[in-house]
């Protein structure tokens, strides 16, 4: 049994799809599709950078989609590949939207005009220099929620929660820069490492409950059908079909954790032996490794890469 993952942000890197854009006339389209969309030449960005650029969330998020949607495309398109064989679709955080685009439940061009104005909101939420996130590596879940219930017992007024819990061992914390700085203290101590990440604001916690409201107007005016594929959503790890709930679901992730290990584990439980990751890069399928150890990865980023799988799911 087999599922697509489609990558979040952190994912990007100048010159991605680069390969499938030179090789195929539809991807060409595709990222001409963005420029017009979006009014800026966002294909310009992915391709040729500058990276600053690239990194701006209200960029990096329309540019992820656009690589994940040209690789599904080539895939279907080119390929003749059939995603019926896919039990499930999984996007970690903006990838969301990509696997809601992919499953024909969200246009690909309001998608690409949702991602922008999200990032859009998620950056002006906080202001810049009042917020972080940081990795924390080698501790389970439970066990930082409650090294997290400390800080906030010392830091009342401070938000410090879990962002990302993305697999055994692998888990993002966001919140205010001095609750962070005090939990990374408490991490030193007890030799828990961390890494503080290069961030433009503190994603997927209440500090990001502002730019929810902002899109939650935005969201409610685009045009959901009910996906053709179950996609597991990052707020409940379970799969949602109804458009109004996969709206909601939208909204509140915003500021929810993204539950990407639970994500996994639900999907393993069904029977998915193998994940696709479709987009730049293979963080998700890193983080798959660590949470399902039986599992086979593919990480589609090259022609090769998807001639290999064509073959794999041949035997």
């Amino acid at each position: 049994m087999n599922a697509l993952l489609f990558p979040g942000q952190g994912s990007q890197v100048v010159g991605m799809g680069s390969e499938f854009y030179k090789n195929f006339e539809l991807v060409k389209k595709i990222f001409k599709q963005a420029d017009e969309k979006l009014n800026y030449p966002i294909s310009k960005i992915i391709l040729e950078g500058p990276e600053n650029k690239l990194q701006l969330t209200k960029n990096t998020q329309p540019a992820i989609l656009t690589v994940s949607y040209s690789i599904y495309r080539i895939l279907k398109d080119e390929f003749d590949l059939d995603f019926n064989i896919f039990k499930f679709f999984a996007g970690h955080s903006l990838g969301e939207y990509s696997a809601l685009v992919c499953s024909n439940s969200l246009n690909y061009e309001d998608a690409l005009y949702l991602l922008h104005e999200r990032g859009k909101a998620m950056q002006e939420a906080v202001p810049v220099g009042i917020g972080s996130m940081i990795a924390v590596l080698g501790i389970k879940a439970d066990e930082l929620i409650s090294l997290l219930k400390l800080v906030v017992n010392e830091k009342n007024e401070e938000v410090c929660e879990i962002a990302n819990d993305n697999a055994d061992g692998q888990i993002i914390i966001s919140g205010h820069k001095e609750s962070i700085i005090f939990l990374q203290n408490i991490l030193k101590e007890k030799k828990i490492k961390s890494i503080p990440l290069k961030v433009s604001a503190p994603f997927h916690c209440s500090l990001m409950k502002p730019a929810a409201q902002i899109m939650e107007e935005k969201i409610n005016n685009i045009n959901i059908n009910e996906p053709i594929n179950k996609i597991i959503n990052n707020v409940n790890a379970s799969s949602e079909t109804n458009p109004s709930e996969i709206k909601k679901l939208l909204v509140k992730q915003i500021f929810s954790t993204v539950r990407w290990r639970e994500s996994i584990i639900e999907m393993s439980k069904s029977g998915v032996k193998n994940f696709v990751e479709i987009g730049p890069g293979k963080v998700l399928s890193g983080m798959v490794k660590r949470t399902a150890k039986e599992a086979n990865c593919f990480s589609i980023n090259t022609i090769v890469d998807i001639k290999n799988l064509i073959n794999e799911f041949k035997k």
